[in-house]
């Protein structure tokens, strides 16, 4: 069982509260431990890496994996393992295209939040309303921009809206009417239906299509040339498959996983985005070099920081759109706040810590060829560790007295 064998070999290669937020540096924060030596740490990491997702291949947490692990300069580590499918395939690549899932929460939406709220356009302490006016129904006139990106906007987790097969227009109106399960402001649920109206905020805000501000305004300036929103056949053959799907009763390759996105027509605020490690690499640097890369902005490090730091921690970890490392998260047992990062339900995970200049990926397609398992759990906390064993010694020496073990059992 992975449970077991995942730890066991972390073991054998040799999070919690919240900090005041530091100013976001360019490079490694005065004070924090550097990087040891490229020679010597990277060739322990990549091996152990190595072994790690070559487990999580043999225990059948997925197909196919490639970690990247780097700084605001670029990756230190890649390592790839199995095949993109379980039938004879390639292996996977920095330039593989992975579905990513709940990634499109932070790749995609918050990365337009931050734009629209730092030029102006959108107020996160402003009503829905004042941007979706036909949002309406009991008590939807306290919920903020900032109830839905914290995830305490009192909105259900989800529907299964997708199993009526409507058109996506119609679809949307179900998503508009859902009434909410409680006050805004009492309690955190995360929720994919918040992520869709805040999609809808910024195409009614910019007067553009989602995936159309995100190419021209993020991924395009950014150099993330490959992430996009439903991927044209001509790239099927980079792509690794995902769910053998009984709702649409076929292998699913290059269409998005998750079902109410699809219903939506393949692009969302919550689901849709495909991407890759080399991609992902870039939107990680950027964070790590205060909202710049190469010439091209994405915000200020006053932006970022504002977006990736505990909004309330009274109800949860969370930040604006992104996560923060908590018991039971996959950041490990050694990464903590300001640390930030979130998951994919396909498998996929982002963790970024500034105070270390470092950057954890990690794209699977776990849900191949089904979702029925949470093997990946324990894949991504090994990862993460891995990371910070290796590179940063002497943090995780003064962690292991009392580090609390991240749940195995966290969403994946």
């Amino acid at each position: 069982m992975i449970l077991l064998t995942i730890p066991l070999l972390v073991a054998a290669c040799h999070t919690g509260a919240g900090a005041p937020p530091g100013a976001l540096q360019a490079a490694v924060p005065t004070g924090a431990e550097p990087v040891r030596p490229v020679t010597a740490a990277t060739a322990t990491l990549r091996d152990t890496i190595q072994a790690i997702l070559n487990r999580g291949v043999a225990d059948s947490a997925f197909p196919g994996a490639i970690a990247m692990i780097g700084t605001h300069a670029g990756p230190l580590v890649t390592v790839a393992a199995g095949h993109l499918d379980w039938a004879p395939s390639p292996v996977p690549d920095a330039n593989t295209l992975w579905d990513m899932a709940s990634l499109t929460k932070v790749i995609g939406m918050t990365s337009a939040m931050m734009q629209l709220v730092e030029s102006g356009k959108v107020d996160l302490d402003a009503p829905v309303q004042r941007y979706l006016p036909e949002w309406r129904g009991p008590n939807k006139d306290r919920v903020t921009v900032r109830h839905l990106i914290t995830h305490q906007s009192g909105l259900p987790a989800f529907k299964q809206y997708f199993k009526l097969n409507l058109s996506p227009d119609s679809t949307l109106r179900l998503f508009f009417n859902e009434p909410l399960d409680t006050l805004p402001g009492v309690r955190m649920v995360y929720s994919d239906i918040g992520a869709i109206l805040l999609g809808k905020i910024v195409e009614r805000v910019s007067g553009e299509t989602l995936d159309g501000y995100l190419t021209r305004h993020v991924f395009e300036p950014l150099g993330m040339h490959d992430t996009r929103y439903r991927p044209p056949a001509t790239l099927i053959a980079r792509i690794a498959p995902t769910e053998n799907d009984p709702w649409r009763g076929r292998h699913l390759r290059g269409e998005v996983h998750d079902e109410n996105a699809a219903a939506l027509g393949g692009v969302s605020g919550h689901a849709g985005l495909f991407s890759t490690a080399r991609d992902l690499d870039r939107l990680a640097r950027v964070y790590l070099n205060g909202g710049t890369l190469d010439g091209a902005r994405l915000a200020s490090a006053a932006t970022i920081r504002r977006f990736t730091t505990v909004w309330d921690s009274t109800f949860s970890s969370r930040a604006l759109g992104w996560d923060t490392p908590s018991a039971n998260s996959s950041a490990g047992h050694f990464m903590t706040r300001p640390a930030f990062g979130h998951t994919g339900f396909t498998g996929t995970s982002i963790w970024i810590a500034p105070q270390h200049d470092l950057y954890v990926i990690l794209l699977t397609n776990r849900v191949n060829p089904t979702r029925e398992h949470s093997r990946i759990g324990p894949v991504r906390v090994a990862v993460a560790d891995a990371a910070m064993r290796a590179l940063f010694p002497a943090t995780v020496k003064a962690l292991q007295g009392g580090a609390a073990s991240p749940s195995s059992t966290s969403r994946p």
